[in-house]
């Protein structure tokens, strides 16, 4: 079993539920101290792409102070799913076999409602922000990818963030993108101190915390698809384009506050 320098690595030893809501079938899953994970799994259909977004995001929101579930590696060994009578699920088990990634489950908890919660502008802005750094196309009105649980606001489900990574081309290039779709995004209402939030993040994300992230990348994953000749080197690119696009803040930044005085203004 591969080690993480960043995260603690988990064996799944009870399948507890799937979460049909969920395209890639994630699943509840309960590990050897008892606690219980929402595990994205590697043979899902997104591939290990999802889960290196997921874990990158994951770990940059805490490390910013966002609330954030705990991100974890989950071990994976091919007897958990014997006695699983959905054969859909087997699959999906067979090819998760090894490391997957878990996030911290949060039971009882509902999605966050814009017109019933509460939410303070600087997190508003703060979480709007963080969405169009890292290119978060899935936190709207439709899927809003927010829980309250007890009485707490909490970020979930970051698969699809990042999709640079997908077709990687020019990434440098692509990393100075303005990201219209934040004008999608379900807190724009909310963020009226955007300036102040990129004022914040900025000075802390710097290249030894985006590399100590992308250390915890496991191998396997980034040998998937990859354009690469090796990890390092793959890792080192998503340490660039991240960089990269800090340095292009100012062009986000614009788009987010545009949207949002937009978004302000149809409210009345």
């Amino acid at each position: 079993m591969q080690k993480s320098p960043l995260l603690k690595t988990f064996f799944a030893t009870r399948y507890v539920t799937p979460l049909r809501e969920g395209g890639s079938l994630p699943a509840i899953v309960e590990v050897e101290t008892g606690a219980q994970f929402v595990m994205k799994f590697v043979g899902a259909g997104q591939g290990p792409k999802a889960l290196i977004a997921e874990l990158i995001a994951g770990e940059l929101g805490q490390a910013l102070g966002l609330p954030v579930p705990q991100v974890a590696l989950i071990e994976l060994d091919a007897t958990l799913g014997r006695s699983e009578p959905d054969v859909e699920i087997c699959d999906l088990l067979d090819a998760s076999v090894g490391l997957n990634l878990g996030l911290r489950y949060l039971p009882n908890s509902l999605n966050f409602d814009p017109l019933a919660d509460e939410i303070s502008a600087e997190l508003a802005s703060d979480i709007v922000w963080f969405d169009a750094y890292i290119t978060n196309v899935d936190r709207t009105v439709r899927n809003v990818n927010m829980l309250i649980h007890d009485e707490e606001l909490w970020l979930i489900d970051h698969g699809a963030a990042l999709y640079f990574h997908h077709v990687w081309g020019d990434y440098i290039a692509q990393s100075q993108s303005r990201f219209a779709m934040i004008g999608q995004h379900v807190l724009l209402p909310f963020a009226s101190d955007i300036d102040a939030s990129n004022a914040k993040m900025v000075a802390l994300i710097n290249e030894a915390l985006l590399t100590r992230i992308c250390a915890a990348i496991p191998e396997d994953w980034l040998l998937f698809d990859s354009p690469f000749d090796d990890p390092e080197a793959h890792r080192a690119a998503y340490v660039a384009y991240l960089l990269s696009r800090l340095d292009a803040a100012h062009i986000f930044v614009e788009e987010a506050q545009n949207a949002a005085q937009n978004a302000r203004a149809k409210l009345g």
